[in-house]
């Protein structure tokens, strides 16, 4: 029986979904190069909604954003697809999964393109990692957390997909690499970036939405691929020794600093619910200790008040490059935005699968 907490949550989730729809570019905020706010576009932050509406129509089988999916992929093909980097891979992900449920080989051909540009054509550190390549910008030398969640959970499933084990194989290379340079020994949390050209870590950013890109990618990458069980078990420590230290640092109202180990840094939702979402997840699935639950359970009552009557997701961090000085975090401004919809929209969807306290 439904209980009056999840018709509430049902209601939410709906209206979440509108905004993310509606966003539109602030012409105050939108002066990069790449339309990051409106779904119209074809960049990361799109891809990130998309992979969230998809995994709504999993657990529900409503048609209609299956439709949306489908529409919104025909229409950008349509249009001409953007030139490849990590972060325009991002949708690449959902289109594997639209092709399996609609058989559609314009979309396979696209994936079987964007995924041999991944493997063989995108540009590579030191030690084979993906440098990360955004529009405009190449980025020589330089591993970025959000890497993995952009482009190495498409290579990921383009492994089954195309039953095709070097995908699979070089989405390990990619995770290993990218804890290997972006691991902080002292914490277990994740620096922003690496540069292998001035071999540091920038500002030694501990930032909470790039932390977020692991917490909530790598419950879904352990669903996409089988890795073998040594990865997976080194793979899943890390998550362990990163939940901890969340533990320890989230804050009385529930949620994360935007440094996540600076209290003067501003509280920011897209990484509490990114946290919420993947801690939430990894208990139900075994993967960390039931005793996270609560960690997890105020984080997402936090992003509950974060979320106004209209649906619309507040306190989301703008997009946000490797900054060479803390502060250039602080600075960040706030504002609407589809990722900040849509992993709210992930937690509130697994919180579907948990019992709550009413």
């Amino acid at each position: 029986m439904t209980t009056s907490s999840e018709t509430s949550r049902l209601a939410l989730i709906d209206k979440v979904i509108d905004q993310m729809k509606e966003l539109k570019s602030d012409s105050i905020l939108e002066d990069c190069p790449i339309g990051i706010i409106s779904m119209e576009n074809w960049e990361w932050p799109q891809g990130v909604g998309l992979f969230s509406l998809y995994l709504y129509y999993k657990e529900t089988g409503r048609r209609d954003i299956l439709d949306y999916l489908r529409q919104w992929f025909d229409n950008q093909i349509a249009q001409g697809l953007p030139d490849k980097n990590i972060n325009t891979m991002c949708p690449m992900l959902t289109l594997t999964y639209l092709y399996e449920e609609l058989q559609d080989e314009r979309y396979l051909k696209l994936c079987r393109e964007w995924g041999h540009y991944a493997m063989n054509e995108q540009p590579r550190t030191k030690e084979g990692g993906f440098q990360h390549t955004v529009s405009g910008h190449l980025n020589e030398g330089q591993l970025w957390d959000d890497t993995l969640y952009m482009t190495v959970l498409f290579v990921a499933r383009m492994g089954r997909l195309l039953q095709d084990d070097s995908y699979v194989q070089e989405s390990v290379r990619q995770f290993l690499v990218h804890l290997k340079y972006l691991t902080d020994p002292a914490t277990g949390l994740f620096y922003h970036g690496w540069t292998f050209v001035e071999k540091h870590h920038y500002a030694k950013a501990l930032w909470g939405r790039g932390n977020a890109w692991y917490t909530a990618g790598l419950v879904d990458y352990l669903d996409m691929a089988d890795i073998p069980e040594a990865v997976r078990v080194f793979l899943l420590s890390s998550l362990e020794r990163q939940a901890h230290k969340l533990a320890e640092l989230q804050a009385e109202s529930g949620m994360w600093h935007t440094l996540i180990d600076d209290p003067s840094s501003y509280v920011e939702t897209s990484a509490t619910a990114g946290f919420a979402y993947g801690i939430l997840k990894a208990v139900r699935k075994g993967y960390l200790d039931p005793a996270f639950k609560p960690v997890a359970v105020k984080a997402l009552n936090a992003v509950l008040a974060q979320i106004d009557e209209n649906g619309v997701v507040n306190g989301v961090s703008y997009g946000t490059a490797v900054g060479s000085t803390l502060q250039s975090y602080k600075d960040v401004p706030l504002c609407p935005m589809a990722y900040g919809q849509s992993m709210a929209l992930l937690a509130l969807v697994e919180s579907l699968k948990h019992e709550l306290a009413e």
